[in-house]
């Protein structure tokens, strides 16, 4: 018995023999597995180092002779001689269906004969995604749901949702069989809240599936989403004078769009105009039109009531009125309510000047430029005033006086100089200021 160490070398080296034979056998064909999309085309080649004066051969999983060399065997059109030569063989199928997946065989009779496999997978390209689920339009607050189905993927195909710009996440695909039992049909169900917002907003389903190629392969629906109305009043002009015409408008958003209109006044029960038309109308405004006036916007998903406050004052002139909007509670969940003040007057009023008028305002901008060119100019006048007076303090002066001293005394005018002179040489110095 041979010990353990040579039997494993004598293994090795038999192992290493026939990989050699195996490396130097040129007579071996090569083939590469291949996988197409239905109706697309697939190409098998066949290679030989050294076809040893011997053909090649293609046959199908049926074991059905392709070519032989360059000649037809099987009658099928799509199948077309690409390339033929002792160490090559080469051919194409187009318009590939399901039936062509297997195992081709690539064969050259020697002694012994050798053979090398294809494998062609054939894709089952997937139908364009359907959606059900949406037959009416929905309501705001609304929960919907949609299914997505799309058949005809091998392998089963993935589906995505996407509602605008922004992912949705669907529930788990349900995955079944078609009746050739080659491919499969996949669906998909998302749900989500409606809101007002996605109103004409696109629900898209893809289906994703690597026959595609990276094509985006989807469909959209479009949603309708029914809405309570909303409303203001648009007044026109927009600052209305006393004796203007002013056309009240009642401007709605909604879905359905409100068709009935209602215009009443605040302390009178007569409509003030038909309820299918939005805009009021006032030919010459006075005093008697002052009040509230109350638009009411109607739709299948409900009703909103908008109100406008005109004021308009007795008095002579006003340049533009004052608008201020004040907003008002909710009577009701299917009823809003937004009051809107106007108040309209003729007069010159400090107050209405301040709040409204664009004439007040650059008035007021004149008036301040002057007062403080005037307050400069006073302070420049009370400045030197101030210097002046600094200076003749600073520069205050003294001079003597001849008065004589003594000639009150005299008894007349000759004795007056006599004494006047007399003492003016010993007389006090006598100071007088100026300031």
């Amino acid at each position: 018995m041979l010990p353990p160490a040579l039997t494993l070398l004598l293994l090795l080296g038999c192992l290493a023999a026939g990989s050699g034979n195996l490396s130097q056998d040129e007579s071996q064909p090569t083939t590469s597995d291949e996988t197409v999309a239905v109706g697309g085309t697939v190409v098998l080649r066949c290679r030989v180092e050294d076809p040893d004066d011997s053909s090649l051969q293609w046959s199908n999983p049926a074991q059905q002779t392709l070519y032989f060399g360059e000649k037809r065997a099987l009658r099928d059109n799509r199948i077309q001689l690409v390339k033929s030569t002792p160490n090559e063989l080469t051919i194409s199928i187009s318009n590939v269906v399901l039936a062509d997946e297997g195992e081709y065989t690539c064969s050259i009779f020697t002694m012994p004969v050798r053979t090398a496999k294809a494998l062609v997978t054939v894709l089952g390209v997937p139908q364009n995604p359907q959606i059900f689920g949406y037959e009416l339009p929905f309501r705001e607050t609304e929960m919907a749901r949609l299914t997505c189905k799309s058949s005809g993927s091998k392998p089963a195909a993935q589906l995505r949702w996407r509602k605008g710009n922004k992912e949705l996440q669907g529930e788990a695909s349900e995955v079944r069989e078609d009746d050739n039992g080659k491919t499969f049909t996949v669906t998909s169900h998302v749900e989500f809240p409606v809101t007002k917002e996605d109103n004409d907003v696109e629900v898209t389903c893809t289906v994703d599936h690597e026959s595609l190629q990276n094509l985006e392969r989807s469909t959209s629906q479009k949603l309708q989403v029914y809405f309570k109305p909303t409303a203001t009043i648009e007044p026109d002009p927009p600052y209305p004078r006393e004796g203007e015409e002013l056309r009240l408008q009642c401007e709605v958003q909604g879905n359905p769009v409100p068709q009935e209109f209602l215009w009443t006044k605040e302390g009178s029960d007569v409509p003030l105009h038909p309820n299918t038309n939005r805009v009021l109308t006032l030919p010459f405004l006075n005093k008697s039109d002052s009040g509230t006036y109350t638009c009411t916007a109607t739709s299948t998903m409900g009703s909103v009531v908008v109100k406008y406050n005109l004021d308009i004052n007795d008095f002579s002139q006003l340049p533009t009125p004052h608008v201020h909007f004040t907003p008002a509670p909710s009577p009701g969940p299917s009823q809003s309510t937004t009051h809107v003040t106007m108040a309209t007057a003729s007069s010159f009023t400090p107050v209405a000047v301040q709040d409204a008028s664009p004439m007040s305002s650059s008035s007021g901008t004149y008036h301040a430029v002057i007062g403080g060119v005037v307050a400069v100019i006073v302070f420049l006048l009370l400045s030197l005033l101030i210097v002046l007076a600094h200076y003749l303090i600073r520069h205050k002066g003294t001079y003597l006086t001849h008065e004589a001293k003594g000639s009150d005394d005299a008894p007349d005018a000759d004795t007056a100089i006599i004494n006047a002179e007399g003492g003016q040489a010993s007389g006090d110095e006598k100071k007088e200021y100026f300031i």
